[in-house]
């Protein structure tokens, strides 16, 4: 008798871990089941994808979604349904919340309110402060928490960690990965004179500079080497970090953004202002050179968005008094497709940057890739379709983009999680049902679930 599957999508050129080809997709219980064409067997559903390319659905590895303290911007709910409109089935959400995510009950309390709220699969950093040393070794292994995170500048209370002993006895005991935002915060207060009131938004590149993103990522990578650590640097924004970041490839992984890769100083500011106002800043074309390089030679393991919402009135405050950070989380395929699209990248590299490098860095269980054993998470997209970035296509609590009015070509149509169609067409479908990620380091502890 043949093999009855929950569902079968069929006709797709699927982007597979040995290439891309014609393949049906077989899914039973969430996890895809068979591989090739199936045409003799029976399913309970079945999507047409003729036409369509299915990729893993992304793993946006950096969102910041607000909650709880800041829900006016953003919130799980909202923040989970612009991910799944642009075909993005995890995310892993930054520990400066109101309150931070600093200890197990603040990380519990964030699982509680995705329960029944967020609408893909979602993971929780824990952030270091100086006063929870001694507690990280242990907090980095709760499940469902993909690091430790440690926000060297940028960050304002006990998230920020700038002192060098101070970092030194966390890398001395962490044992995962750990993820760094590297700006050197003694050079950032040396040159805020530069933004006094009355500052225009294009020079944030210059107060935050290139050498305090160098020189963080310097230090951090070598205290990372000389204690035998493995780190994480975030949102990549210089040139001169891609050849540091080379050299410590023994230690280290790489994240950068759509928008570093999209966008260039000054036009940009011109343009938009404090809308493109982010940390680190977006640099002038030499640097966005420098960064597409770093992901050409395959120094880049990771593409993230760093989603960062805030609303309209707080971003059209005066610069420096508006806040840093964009929305991105739904924009993240669409940009990239598009550069797919313009030959700066081809739609493998691009999987793995979104899906399988996530997923590697990490150690995350059965996410990543489209392979026999795995979840069903999956993006179906139109690389042909030609579409606009609109304001009501955006879900985001925030309810801008700088990227509004951007046409791209190469479009996400509809996206599974563990097979469960949650968006399609730009409409969202069924209840949410996320479930926290797994991840191979904490398999010990998750074995009594969550």
């Amino acid at each position: 008798m043949p093999e009855t599957y929950d569902l079968l999508i069929k006709g797709g050129r699927a982007v597979l871990p040995g290439g891309t080809m014609t393949c049906d997709i077989a899914v039973k219980d969430g996890r895809i089941a068979e591989l090739g064409e199936i045409s003799d067997h029976a399913a309970g559903e079945v999507i047409d994808a003729t036409g369509l390319t299915v990729l893993p659905g992304v793993i946006d590895s950096q969102v910041h979604f607000r909650e709880p303290g800041m829900e006016h911007k953003e919130d799980l709910k909202t923040g989970t349904a612009a991910a799944a409109l642009g075909g993005v089935t995890s995310i892993f959400e930054m520990p400066n919340t109101k309150p931070p995510t600093i200890d197990a009950a603040a990380l519990n309390d964030k699982f509680d309110r995705a329960r029944g709220r967020a609408r893909v699969d979602h993971a929780f950093f824990v952030g270091a402060t100086a006063d929870n040393v001694e507690q990280l070794t242990e907090l980095e292994r709760l499940p469902g928490v993909p690091g430790i995170k440690i926000f060297m500048g940028a960050s304002t209370g006990s998230l920020l960690v700038d002192e060098e002993e101070v970092l030194d006895q966390i890398t001395k005991r962490l044992t995962r990965r750990f993820s760094v935002h590297a700006e050197d915060e003694a050079r950032l207060r040396e040159r805020r004179h530069l933004v006094a009131d009355g500052a225009e938004p294009e020079m944030h590149p210059k107060w935050r500079d290139a050498q305090a993103a160098v020189q963080a990522t310097q230090q951090i990578c070598r205290l990372a080497r000389a204690n035998g650590a493995r780190v994480h640097v975030l949102h990549i924004s210089t040139a001169e970090e891609m050849a540091v970041l080379a050299d410590y490839k023994d230690v280290a992984t790489v994240e950068t953004t759509p928008q570093h890769l999209t966008l260039a100083a000054p036009d940009c500011y011109r343009t938009h202002g404090s809308h493109v106002q982010m940390n680190p800043p977006i640099r002038d074309a030499r640097h966005r050179a420098g960064v597409w390089a770093g992901v050409s030679q395959r120094i880049v393991d990771v593409l993230g968005s760093d989603h960062a919402p805030h609303t309209a009135e707080e971003k059209d405050k005066p610069y420096p008094t508006s806040p840093s950070g964009i929305p991105g989380v739904q924009t993240l395929l669409p940009l990239m497709l598009d550069h797919v699209d313009q030959g700066r990248l081809s739609l493998e590299h691009l999987v793995e940057l979104t899906s399988a490098g996530p997923a590697r860095v990490f150690n995350v269980m059965r996410k990543g890739r489209i392979a026999v054993g795995y979840d069903a998470d999956l993006a179906l997209v139109d690389l042909h379709a030609r579409r606009e970035i609109t304001r009501d296509w955006l879900a985001s609590k925030a309810g801008w983009s700088p990227f509004e009015g951007t046409a791209c070509t190469g479009w996400p149509v509809m996206t599974l999680v563990r097979g469960q169609t949650v968006a399609r067409e730009g409409e969202l479908i069924g209840e949410p049902q996320g479930k926290p990620v797994g991840f191979l380091e904490t398999l010990r502890e998750s074995k009594a679930g969550r």
